[in-house]
């Protein structure tokens, strides 16, 4: 099953696809996980991956994803670009569009994605912005469909609720139909523009998106429990969350208000003792590895979707 009718789409945000077409990219992240697909699909196909921070699971997964598929994968970092002397998004997007079949970036704003895409001819793949994550919520939910199968479950994320992180997670909830929860502070809370957005998705998925100030309410009966670190790269009010977050810690105690099939997810890296416990991270009901392994498989789904 190719998806051609995804071919030369950008990938920004997943609120720019319909949720048939979300699961339809989940189901052949299932297949190329399974050893299903066959051949090498990005035979000749070049991948301009930019980077202007730091990564591991993405930046590897990535390429590898790329290199098994039989593509060739260029790393760029931003200091070995002209944009590092000034040259523009606008000419970056138009000489790299006459060389490779697709731009991945990791940037610091999602305004620079969206110039790429404005001005690029090949798709634009988000590889992590300020604002969305796509990449990482797809590997998020094909982790809680290998877990749970085709059963709405209750997502919850506890800690900052207005990280990339959380608000692609929000965004693919609802696009699955899932019962979406954040537990955070006030001031750490989605946006509301956010929320809006996916509440008209999930009123179309049958899903739901509640936001609670109170973590011991955000998890009750929770199947999923989603956190991430409270400090994200080019933050700096760093004494002022650990004071914030201190209680939107999952551990042992406040699992227990989860449901008794709860699994655990975190993206990674993560900070044992500040948002997760030790013995929660590394415990029966963490899939947090599952969860960074999945982002090869559907790295591939992508990658085919839009390149071939």
């Amino acid at each position: 099953m190719r998806l051609s009718y995804l071919r030369g789409r950008d990938f920004l945000t997943l609120t720019s696809f319909k949720p048939s077409e979300f699961k339809a990219l989940l189901e052949r992240s299932f297949d190329h996980k399974k050893g299903l697909v066959k051949g090498k699909p990005l035979s000749g196909k070049h991948v301009a991956a930019i980077f202007e921070k730091p990564s591991t699971r993405t930046r590897v997964s990535m390429t590898v994803a790329v290199e098994s598929l039989g593509g060739n994968f260029i790393n760029l970092s931003e200091e070995a670009m002209q944009i590092s002397r000034g040259e523009s998004l606008k000419d970056t997007a138009l000489v790299l569009s006459r060389y490779v079949d697709a731009i991945a970036a990791r940037v610091k704003k999602h305004e620079t994605l969206e110039e790429l895409a404005r001005w690029a001819s090949v798709p634009v793949i988000n590889m992590l912005s300020d604002k969305y994550h796509p990449l990482q919520a797809l590997a998020d939910v094909m982790t809680i469909v290998e877990e749970f199968g085709q059963r709405k479950v209750l997502v919850v994320f506890l800690g900052d609720g207005a990280t990339n992180t959380a608000l692609s997670l929000m965004h693919a909830s609802a696009l699955m139909g899932y019962d979406f929860r954040v537990g955070a502070p006030s001031k750490y809370q989605p946006p509301t523009e956010e929320v809006e957005v996916s509440r008209k998705i999930a009123e179309k998925t049958g899903g739901s998106i509640e936001i609670f100030e109170d973590p011991e309410k955000a998890i009750k009966d929770a199947n999923v429990v989603y956190t991430d670190t409270w400090v994200s790269m080019g933050v700096t009010d760093v004494e002022e969350r650990m004071r914030a977050f201190r209680k939107y810690q999952v551990n042992s105690d406040i699992m227990r208000l989860a449901s008794k099939d709860a699994i655990v997810l975190h993206c990674q890296p993560w900070f044992i003792g500040q948002e997760i416990t030790e013995e929660v991270a590394y415990g029966e009901r963490s899939r947090a590895f599952d969860q960074a392994e999945n982002r090869l498989h559907t790295a591939k789904a992508v990658l085919e979707a839009l390149i071939t």
